[in-house]
């Protein structure tokens, strides 16, 4: 008996037909835009190169950090702490709250992803400013939420008041990078302040302190203006303050970061959290790291001044940049960006740039920012 025609047009396609076509990606994945890494120096016979790239500190780990990292990898045939107690307990006492309010994960982005992922899909907006970390707009696309990118203004600085008009029906969180990566300047508490106020209270404000450590208010901000989210956070639910280990604690390789929240937003991050994301490694170095936070701090004013002679010398070369307030400067390029990079890459110094806007160049050691104080004095003069 002939099928029913019922059955030949609800039946499968062939498995070859399958495979021809593919897996169906989610919209929102195809289009997420590639993060791009600084790049590492190609080595050179007989020449130094430098990484002034991805930010990172340059100074090697202290000792103790180093033994506890190298004694927790003794351990490695056995899972990490997925509750995290011993660093939730040290930075529990270190900022005086509650570990409750702690949500760790490999790195800030991770917690952000997972932040993002408890608050927002599809239909959804987050607010951000733009320029800024460049994670962000890969972040928000992952959930299939819309990013909704506010303009830096004329200085490279947030414009929150435009920020807090671009808060609508659909907002679920805003995202405040202070210091702003990649263009330098850090937001003042009373400016902070007055945006917070405008924001409604469902809206979840995150704001990104991975640089917070190398902001001096003596370099722009002014006294008490020094923002410090924990503190924010303590009478605002729904602010959420970001830290890393990863740039003034010099742990990048280890990639540990957290947020300081109300207990049902921490609690919201963890559930998202990849299970035993941080090392055992990582715990370890991280809270050997805090034991040790004065003798790290130190070098975080060593690099402090570094940029300070590095900014000096900049102007007296003519350039205009941005307040700096992380451990790197901002040179506004616009379209001359990768020509720069190019000149310092032929120099043996990897620079950051970025197409269309700028060069971020981070504080490393004092030869490399000798080394590329001299590219960036040869590239003024040709450009006269």
């Amino acid at each position: 008996m002939a099928p029913e025609p019922s059955q030949e047009t609800t039946s499968a396609p062939s498995p070859a037909t399958r495979l021809t076509e593919g897996p169906l990606l989610r919209a929102a994945v195809r289009d997420i835009p590639a993060y791009v890494p600084g790049r590492p120096p190609a080595p050179r016979a007989g020449r130094p190169t430098y990484k002034l790239s991805s930010n990172e500190n340059p100074y090697p780990p202290l000792p103790g950090v180093l033994e506890a990292a190298i004694e927790a990898a003794g351990r490695m045939n056995r899972y990490p702490d997925m509750g995290c107690s011993q660093l939730y307990a040290a930075l529990a006492d270190r900022l005086q709250v509650p570990a409750q309010r702690l949500a760790a994960g490999t790195g800030s982005v991770a917690v952000l992803y997972h932040l993002l992922q408890a608050f927002c899909e599809s239909g959804d907006e987050v607010v951000y400013a733009w320029r800024s970390f460049e994670a962000y707009p890969i972040a928000v696309s992952v959930t299939g939420a819309t990013s909704v990118q506010v303009p830096l203004t004329p200085d490279a600085r947030h414009d929150l008041p435009a920020m807090a008009n671009a808060v609508g029906e659909r907002t679920k969180v805003v995202i405040v990078c202070t210091p702003n990566n990649p263009t330098g300047p850090a937001v003042r508490r009373a400016e902070l302040e007055t945006f917070l106020d405008r924001v409604p209270p469902h809206v979840v404000v995150v704001i990104d302190e991975a640089y917070r450590e190398f902001v001096r208010p003596d370099e722009g901000a002014n006294g008490d203006g020094v923002v410090d989210g924990v503190d924010l956070q303590r009478g605002r639910p729904n602010v959420v303050a970001m830290r890393t280990f990863a740039k003034a604690y010099g742990l990048a390789g280890f990639r540990v970061g957290y947020v300081v929240a109300d207990e049902a937003i921490a609690a919201a991050v963890r559930a998202c959290a990849l299970p035993f994301g941080v090392s055992s490694v990582a715990q370890a170095a991280a809270v050997a790291s805090l034991d040790r936070e004065a003798a790290l701090l130190e070098r975080v004013d060593a690099i402090v001044a570094e940029r300070a002679r590095v900014v000096g010398e900049l102007g007296r070369q003519g350039w205009e940049i941005p307040e700096a307030q992380g451990n790197f400067v901002w040179l506004p390029l616009g379209d001359r960006s990768a020509e720069l990079a190019a000149a310092a890459e032929e120099a043996g110094i990897m620079v950051r740039p970025f197409a269309g806007d700028g060069v971020r160049v981070t504080i490393g050691e004092p030869e490399a920012n000798d080394g590329f104080l001299a590219v960036a004095e040869a590239f003024r003069r040709g450009a006269r």
